[in-house]
């Protein structure tokens, strides 16, 4: 039963922090040189990588992901009393909420805007500009809150006291 916990911890960190590395991408290069196009051609660049992401690898691994940190979170509040629930806590709510959610609520109604306008009309370049901004805050935000939750459920993972 432990070995479940265990590989069960194992990929949720592991699937926070390939999730970190996606967005972590995003963040550091790859909206820099989206940003470095002519607007048409920005557009229609993160639109198909907006069509090319909704992939079922990619959304086993944010949304699988997801479904382990909620068990995780679940499981945390069980098993309250033990030292390193509150990494699993911390860490599986800071994936939901600092990933998932900032994901559902603002890079992906950013995404369908986008996906709108037409990438050589001038509605589409005043979007774009915008999208650079507000999208790449979003992905920080995002990143950031993966790149920790891996960590502290790592945290847990290494710590043996916490029985499962």
């Amino acid at each position: 039963m432990s070995q479940d916990y265990f590989a069960l911890k194992l990929f949720s960190a592991l699937g926070c922090g390939l999730i970190a590395g996606v967005f972590f991408a995003f963040s550091t290069f790859v909206m820099n040189a989206l940003s470095r196009l002519q607007p048409k051609e920005g557009i229609a660049a993160m639109q198909s990588i907006n069509i090319t992401a909704i992939n079922p690898l990619f959304m086993i691994a944010l949304f699988g992901t997801a479904a382990t940190c909620l068990f995780l979170t679940v499981l945390s509040l069980l098993k309250w009393h033990q030292s390193s629930a509150v990494y699993l806590l911390v860490g599986s709510l800071l994936y939901l909420i600092g990933t998932v959610l900032v994901t559902i609520a603002f890079n992906v109604p950013l995404n369908d805007a986008l996906a709108k306008v037409k990438p050589e009309s001038i509605e589409g370049a005043n979007l774009w500009a915008r999208y650079l901004k507000d999208w790449t805050f979003w992905n920080h935000v995002r990143t950031l809150a993966a790149l920790v939750a891996a960590v502290l459920l790592t945290f847990a993972l290494c710590d043996r006291s916490l029985k499962l």
